[in-house]
């Protein structure tokens, strides 16, 4: 079976003061920690656990300047056999479309007859949600999101997907196929000292736009839907209030500003 996750190699800020940088297009990098986007994480465990028992190939493949190896070689090290990082000016300030667009001239580069693609839900940095759906109308194949169970069955996959409310939706889909997968979906493995020294072993090649076949007009702003305007730290404005004293006066104080903001019906 052949094999392809796409991942981001992205900052971690979860317990880091972000900082925007003067032109308000990104944030500073400086003393941020990087590494594998955490949806892609369960992506590439799927990729491995689906080539582990049915065969096949595995590519990881990521758009991104040389610091995005460490991702890949991570890639690698669990059991991708192959990575592919695409670099190039012009990519600067594509949106989900024109990174889709990359990502699927680098598929049909270096693996056409590819199965089945895995990418994460979404990338902790921008949370925007839509690469793998665009990726797989790039491609003209089928997809599914928020997908948390996979079982692959004569040419197709059955799958299950998480929705609102605690729901699961469960569906066929014709392979080849794009499945944005959910953390939980299963245990990420961790990189051992042998898949390490395999890694260093294995092809991780880099490519840039011409070698896919891709003009500088397709990608970058130009070649994308949507343009960013600028970056902000939301202003904190309003303070929460705390209610404290016996349950009778918390109560009384609860309902008093419930009825001064119009929540009680009259």
């Amino acid at each position: 079976m052949k094999i392809v996750v796409c991942v981001k190699h992205v900052p971690d800020t979860a317990e880091a003061d972000v900082v925007i940088t003067p032109d308000k297009k990104g944030i500073k990098k400086e003393g941020l920690a990087f590494g594998i986007n955490e949806w892609d994480e369960y992506a590439l465990e799927e990729a491995i656990l689906t080539k582990e028992k049915y065969g096949g190939e595995v590519v990881a493949i990521t758009i991104g300047g040389k610091d995005s190896e460490d991702t890949l070689r991570r890639c690698l090290a669990k059991g991708a056999d192959r990575a592919v990082r695409v670099e190039d000016p012009a990519l600067e300030g594509s949106d989900a479309y024109a990174l889709a667009k990359a990502l699927g001239a680098v598929i049909k580069k270096e693996m056409p007859d590819y199965d089945i693609i895995f990418t994460g839900t979404q990338a902790g940095d921008d949370g925007f949600a839509q690469v793998g759906q665009t990726l797989a109308e790039t491609l003209g194949i089928p997809h599914a999101a928020l997908v948390t169970k996979v079982e692959i069955q004569d040419g197709k996959a059955k799958i299950h997907r998480e929705l609102e409310g605690g729901l699961e939706e469960v569906l066929e889909i014709q392979l080849p196929a794009v499945l944005a997968v959910q953390t939980g979906i299963n245990e990420p493995r961790y990189v051992s000292i042998m898949g390490i020294r395999k890694a260093k072993k294995k092809e991780l090649k880099v490519l840039n736009l011409s070698d896919v076949g891709l003009s500088p007009d397709e990608v970058g702003e130009k070649g994308s839907l949507l343009k960013l305007e600028e970056l902000y730290v939301p202003p904190v404005e309003k303070m929460a209030e705390i209610l404290t004293g016996a349950p009778e006066e918390t109560a009384a104080r609860l309902a008093s500003i419930l009825d001064e903001k119009g929540l009680i019906p009259k």
